[in-house]
């Protein structure tokens, strides 16, 4: 079993900077892709960007330019750095993780920016 824990969400004005992390423990020597994905009220939960096991990035296209998605294996942990945030961007932010035919999620974390 793999668990994830979330954490750097936040109140921050447009314009301003985040940096989410995601600690990976348990299982981890299973873990291949990680990626970041996001919950607005009312909404579904949709991908904002995803690594590979190789390092592999893609971002949804509303974040290209602005976030960048990383990766530490050394420490088990993604991030995913935030900057020019707009108040779309408003959201809990969940990490998840793939192993074999599993995908695990984190708890997830409010990330809420104000115009």
């Amino acid at each position: 079993q793999v668990q994830l824990v979330e954490s750097g969400g936040g109140l921050v004005q447009a314009g301003g900077s985040l940096r989410l992390s995601c600690a990976a423990s348990g299982s981890i020597f299973s873990i291949d892709a990680m990626g970041w994905y996001r919950q607005a009220p009312g909404k579904q939960r949709d991908l904002v960007a995803h690594i590979s096991s190789g390092g592999r990035t893609t971002y949804t296209d509303s974040v290209k330019g602005r976030f960048t998605i990383s990766r530490d294996n050394a420490k088990n942990t993604v991030y995913l750095q935030m900057n020019s945030l707009k108040p779309e961007d408003t959201a809990v932010y969940y990490c998840n993780a793939y192993s074999g035919y599993s995908v695990h999620w984190g708890q997830g974390t409010q990330v809420t920016v104000s115009s």
